[in-house]
């Protein structure tokens, strides 16, 4: 609930916070109200009091989420014309993003998979990569004066997002398959991520890179 001057209350921020952590970890079904509270440091009253149902603090959490998921990619396309900075800048945000948020992939997949109907409106609701029409602007800019291949926005986009997240959501596999359960080595390969993909990404644009 908002004060007067339509500031969230400490007890809501601190509400919020538990859910989220607690969403994020055992997701809508494996979530309770009373972790919730405890982890807030309340009284289960006081949460319903608040939020009277899981579902209504689940959608809040997850608008929350989508929204600052998103937020930065709506402002980079905003301001900025020059496709490969873009692209350096997405993926480089994006990773140190999942870095702060390692539960957050599984969590919308799961939750996708759940009640897919129900997270689409909210995605649509958002207005979830609402400049994608800036970032066509940008690729037909960048196709003219030769400096990338034609490619679409929602493969762009596609290829960025799935190239930065299956390392967190397969990262069980490739710990222990590729690594062998070298932790150590595991994480050279995760601070090294963000300039590989770049690199990538970069070199998957620029004419005349391609394999043949």
């Amino acid at each position: 609930m908002e004060n007067e001057k339509g500031n969230i209350s400490t007890t809501e921020q601190q509400i919020l916070e538990a859910a989220k952590s607690v969403f994020l970890e055992k997701g809508m079904d494996g979530a309770r109200m009373q972790e919730i509270a405890d982890r807030a440091g309340i009284n289960k009253a006081l949460l319903h009091y608040y939020f009277r149902t899981k579902d209504k603090l689940f959608i809040t959490i997850f608008r929350n989420l989508i929204s600052n998921l998103f937020e930065q990619i709506n402002l980079q396309l905003q301001n900025n014309d020059d496709i490969f900075d873009f692209v350096e800048k997405f993926v480089t945000n994006y990773i140190a993003m999942l870095e702060h948020n390692v539960y957050l992939p599984n969590f919308i997949m799961n939750e996708m998979n759940r009640n897919h109907e129900n997270i689409v409106q909210i995605f649509e609701s958002e207005r979830v990569i609402q400049n994608v029409p800036k970032l066509e602007k940008i690729i037909k800019k960048s196709v003219e004066a030769g400096e990338i291949i034609p490619i679409t926005a929602e493969n762009l986009i596609t290829d960025m997002i799935g190239l930065c997240v299956f390392p967190v959501v397969g990262k069980p596999v490739i710990l222990n398959f590729l690594f062998r359960g070298d932790i150590a080595a595991h994480k050279k390969f995760m601070e090294g991520r963000k300039e590989h993909v770049i690199n990538l990404i970069k070199n998957s644009l620029t004419p005349g890179k391609q394999i043949k």
